[in-house]
């Protein structure tokens, strides 16, 4: 994923920032945590919010129209253009050691399921955890100097565990938000720690929360300037980490209908899959593994066609999903590349 770091003009930006300040939740919103040695990035997505430290997946034309400007920003296919390194991490946390992942259905919208998206992404987090699909997240660490791009054994190394899906709730005693801001998603992620029980300090340093709204139910940009996106933010619970993930099929092929052949519900876990190796590697953006130009093990690797990780099926003891490959700094002698297994 990426920082939208020029989307708008700066003064754009700025005054859509002053109108998010002037036209504040009901409740106050969550800030997201300060890296320790890593840059923060707002950016205009849309001009109704602003979105903090979220680090998008751009859609297939999107992600098409940034690889046409070349290898050169870092955000290559395939062939790879530079490795990720570490970033420092925020409060000591750069990846999840011993990652889980909770699914929050938001709002009673969810009563409409039209793809099945719900059953989708619960057998895929069912069943993902241990794959040699996520293994390549295991060579990437924390507790090493910053600018690292070899853990070789040191510090502590992020986890594949099998039983990564920690569960799934409902959260349907009322509507979500029609089109629900960062802010939304970032208390409803606090909420969700709380049903979960991970209320403890630290408790959610390996955690992930993946915030799932329903179909028509989408927050602003989706389809047009992103799919998806991971972020963090401050709490009572200590910093939290979340995924806004829309209702991928009402995006189409914008957002992997048909991707690759994969058939008309492929994005809905291709997009998934993309944000949970992504914050493994990047718990609390942009704390942990980039590459130069802001990408992430997903970005590099992001809705490719054909040649070395082209997208594709894999098979996991839940069922048969379509998914990205992820970019590997061992693939290729050290020299990198995008892999569908490690």
């Amino acid at each position: 994923m990426h920082y939208r770091r020029n989307a708008a003009p700066l003064a754009g930006a700025l005054a859509v920032l002053l109108f998010v300040s002037a036209c504040s939740d009901r409740t106050p919103s969550p800030v997201a945590p300060s890296p320790d040695q890593a840059a923060s990035f707002s950016s205009a997505v849309t001009q109704q919010e602003v979105l903090s430290n979220a680090i998008i997946h751009r859609t297939v034309p999107g992600q098409a129209a940034e690889r046409s400007q070349g290898a050169g920003h870092g955000r290559g296919g395939g062939g790879g253009s530079n490795n990720l390194a570490y970033r420092g991490g925020v409060g000591g946390i750069g990846v999840e050691t011993a990652p889980k992942v909770y699914l929050v259905l938001f709002g009673s919208q969810w009563s409409n399921d039209p793809s099945g998206e719900a059953t989708i992404v619960t057998n895929f987090l069912n069943g993902v955890g241990g794959s040699s699909w996520l293994n390549s997240v295991t060579q990437y660490c924390q507790g090493v100097s910053a600018g690292t791009i070899f853990c070789n054994g040191a510090g502590q190394a992020a986890g594949n565990p099998n039983g990564i899906f920690g569960g799934i709730w409902s959260d349907n005693g009322s509507a979500a938000p029609s089109r629900p801001s960062q802010s939304d998603l970032a208390s409803e992620a606090v909420r969700a720690a709380a049903h979960f029980g991970n209320t403890a300090a630290g408790s959610n340093a390996t955690v992930q929360y993946v915030i799932a709204t329903a179909t028509g139910n989408n927050s602003s940009g989706f389809g047009t300037q992103y799919c998806a996106y991971h972020s963090s933010t401050s709490s009572a619970y200590g910093n939290v980490a979340y995924t806004n993930l829309p209702y991928i099929t009402d995006a189409g092929a914008s957002c992997g209908a048909n991707f690759n052949g994969l058939g008309p519900k492929a994005g809905i876990t291709i997009v998934e899959g993309h944000e949970l190796a992504e914050t493994i590697s990047d718990q609390f953006p942009n704390g942990g593994w980039l590459d130069g130009g802001g990408a992430e093990n997903g970005d590099k690797c992001a809705w490719i066609s054909s040649g070395q990780g082209a997208s594709a099926n894999i098979s996991l003891n839940t069922g048969t999903f379509a998914v990205q490959s992820l970019w590997s700094n061992a693939f290729n002698s050290g020299s990198g590349g995008c892999v569908l297994s490690f």
